[in-house]
């Protein structure tokens, strides 16, 4: 079966960190841009973070630069979301994605339901 599987996800209080893994089963991720994103209750679903296929280029929300970072493992068939000094407005469900055809701003900045893959999301909690 062709997937994306989130894990890592948790309840945490503010300052704590959780590390998101997104593993692809079915598929190798090496031809593929990779993107976290998140959705709170009421809001639309918003880029956190992308990753290019080499790893070598990046892109980061405005709010969570220099606390979240993105890295891939493509011998692992995996992306990481490394969330340090989380805050309860990062609490949502995140999701990873993967895009075979975007950059990785446009991935992040214009998220597409319509993308290669979505995983089924992992909940995050920040809360004391």
């Amino acid at each position: 079966q062709l997937q994306l599987v989130e894990s890592g996800g948790g309840l945490v209080q503010p300052g704590g960190s959780l590390r998101l893994v997104c593993a692809a089963s079915g598929f190798t991720l090496d031809y593929y841009a990779i993107g976290w994103f998140r959705q709170a209750p009421g809001k639309e679903r918003e880029g956190v973070s992308c990753i290019s296929r080499s790893g070598g280029s990046t892109y980061y929300k405005d709010s969570v630069k220099s606390r979240f970072t993105i890295s891939r493992d493509n011998a692992k068939n995996t992306v990481y979301l490394q969330m340090n000094s989380l805050k309860p407005e990062d609490t949502a469900v995140y999701y990873c994605a993967a895009s075979s055809i975007t950059t990785v701003q446009a991935m992040c900045v214009r998220p597409d339901p319509e993308y290669d893959y979505w995983g089924q999301g992992t909940q995050v909690t920040v809360s004391s």
